[in-house]
């Protein structure tokens, strides 16, 4: 059995990560009594005996909860906060893309963010196949449901007079943008619009591409193709073939979802293409991330507690 501690087991994210673990044999949390939630030494010392820590913080209080933990633990951390997103030592939790037995192996290791996981699942791996250009200057068109934001954001969108359209991020230094230029190997920073619906759960990331304009000339079907095999047998990212859907949604009570859906549209000719990807911005985005990265570095099989499509 392992044992677990959730630093911030009281946030969306750490709720619905002792969720996904509810039940399990495989796991034993330790909690903390809310009048210790705060405390240090009692932070300190759950840190410390945990086999994993996942910390579900705001970036400086994950810093923090990471430099308490004595190397000599051998606590091993997964951080769902920001923070080591490019860290130098942290492992990128993204198995599809660093692979299983990196993530496996690893002693730290950073949740993706959630506009990020749609961005590189995407662009990352073509990138990597050649089909698309390091240094084409993408931009990324993305609208989540309001539960990314925490509870303040929770809080305005389910009040009266709630907002039916949140559009953020106009200073372009997002903090997501070292992370998606990072990891897909770009030389260009991306150009990020991001926006939030009155929908509680779910995300939509887009990419637009002009592909006749790019030198390689590459074609909507190709990188359609690309993706297919890329993630062939994966139980959690799925790749849509030609003409599945004519439109896409977020409903507004969406159960969760652990999965990630992605679609290549392409016109006619196929020099036009918009780039989708549609998951739980609280799944594969945030919570599910985490257990399938617990999982692997706990040597259980990647898709246990997950909320996936039935085969």
């Amino acid at each position: 059995m392992h044992s677990v501690f959730i630093d911030g087991a009281a946030g969306t994210t750490g709720l619905e990560i002792a969720a996904r673990l509810e039940g399990r044999s495989e796991f034993e949390l330790i909690v903390l009594e809310d009048a210790k939630r705060k405390d240090a030494a009692a932070r300190r010392d759950a840190l410390n005996s945990a086999d994993i820590a996942i910390l579900c913080l705001p970036d400086d209080a994950a810093i923090e909860a990471a430099n308490m933990i004595n190397p000599s633990s051998g606590t091993r951390v997964i951080d769902a906060s920001s923070a080591h997103r490019t860290a130098a030592g942290w492992c990128y939790g993204f198995p599809e893309l660093v692979g299983r037995e990196r993530v496996a192996e690893a002693r730290r290791v950073s949740n993706p963010g959630c506009y990020p996981s749609g961005f590189l699942a995407l662009v990352a791996p073509l990138v990597r196949a050649g089909l698309l250009p390091n240094d084409w200057p993408y931009t990324v068109n993305a609208v989540s449901g309001y539960s990314g934001g925490g509870k303040a954001l929770i809080e305005r969108f389910e009040q009266d007079g709630a907002p039916a359209f949140r559009s953020y991020g106009y200073d372009m230094a997002h903090k997501h943008l070292s992370e998606m230029k990072a990891h897909a190997g770009l030389k260009h920073s991306v150009i990020f619009a991001p926006s939030v619906v009155p929908a509680y759960r779910g995300m939509i990331v887009e990419i637009p591409l002009h592909l006749g304009a790019m030198a390689d000339n590459p074609h909507a079907d190709a990188l359609r193709a690309s993706l297919h095999k890329f993630y062939q047998g994966s139980a959690v990212v799925s790749v849509h073939d030609k003409g599945a859907v004519g439109e896409l949604l977020l409903e507004k009570n969406a159960p969760s979802s652990d999965a990630m859906e992605l679609f290549v549209f392409g016109n006619e000719g196929g020099w036009h293409a918009r780039l989708v990807a549609r998951l739980d911005n609280l799944g594969k985005g945030a919570s599910g991330a985490a257990v399938q990265n617990l999982n692997l570095m706990c040597d259980l099989p990647e898709t246990a507690g997950l909320v996936l499509p039935a085969a």
